[in-house]
This record gives structure tokens, C-alpha cells and sequence, in this order.
């Protein structure tokens, strides 16, 4: 079975990369974000594999991070999760902020992946929690902030920020994981604006 490959990026798809090795083109289907962040033709890119084996095809399947990988796998082990719903999943969670919106129980969050409606949504969030640990992996400060009601006037500026990433489509897991993250960068005091800024930049970078 093949767990890594190391190669050459021949050419980038819709939905997988072919991988040059030594000069044979492996067929690689990785999630959107995975997509994203792989080198341009021509540059080298090592990928975790994980290899899918039917009686009518070997399938090969690519992730930059080992715990992306362990997501896919994990996904797959709920009842009408395939490769394809996995793959969407996290086309729109880091692992990261899938632990946190397994975690929090945050159905609403995981129906936004394509093929996933509401019921798939909350069986997977029911079936997964215990089996992740989830609440082990999740910043504890992403966790309160993304636990807590949407925030009224008045309230922190770190909820403020949250309830405006919330508001230009971003789920609540994500949000609360930048924001979390921008103050431990920016500090307690930041104001609600410059963490808006910031959390918009940890989400395009994630």
C-alpha cells in the first residue's frame, strides 16, 4: 500500500493533481484546499496517501498533513460518508476547526459542505465527538469563544469580531479559531476591527 509520495507536480485538476514519481504520473484526488496550497507544475510536493482499494479500481487520495489524512479516514466511518463527502468536508474545514465544530456539537457548521444535509450533519457530529477526542485538540480559547451566543451590543470585542466573520458566511467554528488566534497575536486589548482584519487573514491563510 502506498502511505507517501515525494515527487514532481505535473499538472493540477478540479479535483486531484498528478504527481510525478521518477517518472511515473500518479493520479492523486485531494480536497480543494489541499489544491490550493500544493506548488505550481514543475515544483516538488510531498503528499500523505491514503490508498483505497475496489474490485474495479485503485484510488489514490492526498492530504499535506497526516491529520488530514486521519479526518478523511475517520469521516468514513459514519454511515453515508464516502470518499467524495470526506473530501468536501475538508475542502471547507482545516482539521482544526473541524475538531472544534465536532466538538461543539455544531451541526449547522458541517451541513455547509456540499452533499451533507442536515441529518448527515448531525449524525456525523454525534458519532465522531467521542471517537476524535475532540475536546483535547481544541484551542480552549477558540472553544469558549465559539461556544458562547452571538454576542449583543456592548459585548467583547472578540465576539464582535466572531459575530462579523459569522456575518460574511464563515461558520462559527472557523471564526472562533481566528479570532482566537489573532489575539493571541494581537493581545487581550486588541480592538473589535483590528481582529476582523486579522481573522480575515487567518482564514485565507488556513
Amino acid at each position: 500500500m502506498i502511505g507517501k509520495l515525494k515527487g514532481v507536480v505535473d499538472s493540477l485538476h478540479e479535483d486531484h493533481v498528478i504527481l510525478d514519481v521518477h517518472g511515473v504520473g500518479y493520479v492523486v484526488a485531494c480536497s480543494t484546499r489541499t489544491l490550493q496550497k500544493l506548488p505550481r507544475a514543475g515544483e516538488a510536493a510531498v503528499l500523505a496517501i491514503e490508498t483505497q482499494v475496489r474490485e474495479d479500481a485503485i484510488r489514490l487520495f492526498g492530504f499535506l498533513a497526516d491529520s488530514e489524512r486521519d479526518w478523511f479516514r475517520l469521516l468514513q466511518n459514519v454511515q453515508g460518508v464516502g470518499s467524495k463527502v470526506a473530501l468536501a468536508i475538508l475542502s471547507i474545514f482545516t482539521p482544526a476547526e473541524l475538531t472544534a465544530a465536532i466538538a461543539l456539537q455544531d451541526k449547522a457548521a458541517v451541513s455547509r459542505a456540499p452533499g451533507v444535509g442536515p441529518k448527515l450533519a448531525a449524525r456525523i457530529v454525534a458519532e465522531l465527538k467521542d471517537k476524535a477526542g475532540a475536546f483535547d485538540a481544541v484551542d480552549p480559547v477558540a472553544a469558549r469563544l465559539a461556544g458562547e451566543e452571538a454576542a449583543p451590543a456592548g459585548s467583547t470585542a472578540a465576539q464582535e469580531a466572531i459575530s462579523a466573520l459569522v456575518n460574511l458566511g464563515y461558520g462559527r467554528p472557523q471564526a472562533a479559531t481566528a479570532i482566537a488566534a489573532s489575539l493571541k497575536a494581537l493581545g487581550e486589548g486588541a480592538e473589535t476591527p483590528a481582529l476582523i482584519r486579522r481573522g480575515l487573514k487567518e482564514l485565507a491563510t488556513a
